[in-house]
């Protein structure tokens, strides 16, 4: 990404000022295809249907399916996958399902080789080493998510509430909905007060939160379509710092 583009200098202003911000689907294909490649995206969005049900939902929900992977990497220089790890979180952050090592189907080589995969994380390390300039390494968690919504169950992308994820900052990209209505993510402080909503409905449309700053939530989703499957696809990537050796 360059740094001249007035566009990504905004967007760091944006974060720095309120500790959130809403991507629109034109503007963030601008800056990813400015980073690098997404010349395998389609395969990378097929890959939404090879994920696994998700077994650890403490409400007993089954309209989850993930995939997971973890790297570290230094300021600059590659990103390193690390061998398959648990996902954690404490129960500080969220009361439903955290306080076990939680442990998910890895994503697959395919789309950790491929360069749409790379290039958001990249792009997205790029502008967390701007915010953050003191920083000289980072643990980066990826997670793919689908969730599916029923007639009589809708699915919760956020299952836990309004919440942090105990990190520095938060990715979420909208890869695709089918199918799907609702869904809005509402941003607030510290102190309970709302500071924006907004909804991800385009491949491409993305919220950045840093999460030490606000809290965030996605309210359910519904088929439009009752008589029809309806998933909503997400990327979401995170990145905490971390001392690099």
């Amino acid at each position: 990404m360059d740094d001249s583009q007035p566009l990504a200098q905004a967007l760091e202003a944006e974060l720095e000022r309120q500790g959130f911000a809403f991507v629109d689907a034109e503007r963030m294909r601008g800056w990813l295809h400015s980073a690098g490649s997404l010349a395998d995206w389609s395969e990378f969005a097929r890959s939404w249907d090879d994920l696994h049900l998700d077994t650890y939902m403490a409400d007993g929900g089954r309209y989850r399916r993930r995939r997971f992977a973890v790297f570290a990497s230094p300021r600059d220089g590659a990103l390193t996958l690390r061998p398959n790890l648990p996902h954690w979180q404490s129960r500080d952050y969220n009361r439903l399902n955290g306080g076990i090592a939680r442990w998910f189907e890895p994503i697959t080589h395919e789309v950790i080789a491929g360069p749409a995969l790379g290039t958001v994380l990249y792009w997205f390390r790029h502008v967390c080493n701007d915010l953050r300039p003191e920083v000289d390494g980072w643990h980066i968690e990826v997670h793919q998510f689908r969730i599916e919504a029923g007639a009589q169950h809708p699915g919760q992308p956020t299952p836990e509430g309004m919440h942090r994820d105990g990190v520095d900052f938060v990715l979420v990209l909208m890869i695709g909905r089918d199918n799907i209505r609702e869904g809005t993510t509402s941003i607030h402080a510290l102190d309970g007060t709302e500071l924006g909503s907004f909804t991800l409905t385009h491949p491409f449309d993305a919220a950045i939160v840093e999460d030490a700053r606000v809290f965030h939530g996605v309210t359910a989703v519904e088929p439009i379509d009752p008589a029809r499957p309806a998933a909503r696809d997400v990327l979401v990537v995170t990145f905490r710092r971390q001392a690099v050796a």
